[in-house]
């Protein structure tokens, strides 16, 4: 996949930094926390494709949370080689409403897939999907196939490669 790689020490910090800014804005606040980035794997995190799928998703999540009446007390969004990042406290829906959002989005777009949209309670817990996602490869469990390594790096980041240019070329 084409882009600039990040290594695992970049990516940790980077992971670091958006931990410290949720729970920034979450004292802050005091209010739930829509965190969306990008689930790509190997070590290019993001490019011109996986970008505009950012962008895709950046506009079905706000178009969502406006259609709630919800209402955006901050915003953090960063595009940096660890990836494409947009973070919301969020006033005025339930974390549970909030939840069944993300996932609808995740479900409905085409390349709503590779969306990683994470929903943390004022109590800074993030909440869990009820039905798991399936692996972009084998359709199995994607827990299961990540945790026993059943593909790898470069099958993975083929498999994105096609679901987007399929879907925005």
């Amino acid at each position: 996949m084409s882009g600039n790689k990040i290594s695992l020490a970049q990516m940790l910090q980077r992971r670091e930094q958006r931990a410290l800014t949720q729970k920034i804005f979450l004292a802050q606040h005091n209010s739930p926390l829509v965190s969306f980035s990008m689930n790509i794997p190997g070590p290019v995190k993001t490019n011109d494709l996986i970008r505009k799928a950012f962008d895709i998703g950046e506009v079905l999540l706000l178009d969502s949370l406006a259609r709630l009446n919800a209402k955006i007390l901050a915003a953090d969004e960063i595009h940096q080689d660890t990836g494409d990042e947009l973070l919301l406290s969020v006033e005025g829906v339930s974390p549970e409403t909030l939840k069944n959002m993300a996932v609808s989005i995740e479900n409905s777009s085409p390349v709503g897939r590779l969306f990683d949209i994470d929903i943390i309670d004022t109590n800074g817990q993030k909440l869990s999907r009820e039905v798991f996602r399936t692996c972009l490869i084998c359709n199995k469990q994607a827990q299961d196939c990540a945790r026993s390594r059943n593909h790898t790096v470069k099958e993975l980041q083929d498999a994105v490669a096609v679901l987007l240019a399929s879907n925005l070329s």
